[in-house]
């Protein structure tokens, strides 16, 4: 996992998706993320960790519950969420930390 490592470093941010292939909700959750990716594009990294292939970042996150939303900066989280996101809502998170 150290493209992931690399990814979460970097200065802008990106929006982690811990979900599952079986999760319902996760599944729910994947075409706002493309919207979202689609509005904000290049000024954020949108990435999609299954916590199944994944479980040694999952636990490193403590992510209990999926869809589990982190958006992390430099390497440091800034904001989660668990459930279902709206699209305005990720946008807004995403947009306090995008420096131009």
């Amino acid at each position: 996992m150290s493209d992931f490592n690399e990814i979460i470093q970097q200065s802008k941010p990106t929006l982690v998706d811990f979900f599952a292939t079986w999760c319902g909700p996760c599944r729910m959750q994947a075409p706002i993320l493309e919207e979202v990716k689609k509005t904000l594009g290049d000024k954020v990294n949108i990435i999609k960790i299954d916590i199944d292939q994944n479980q040694p970042v999952a636990q490193r996150y403590n992510v209990q519950s999926i869809p589990t939303l982190i958006v992390f900066k430099g390497g440091e989280a800034l904001w989660r969420a668990v459930g279902v996101q709206q699209a305005n809502i990720l946008e807004a998170k995403l947009r306090e930390h995008i420096t131009e």
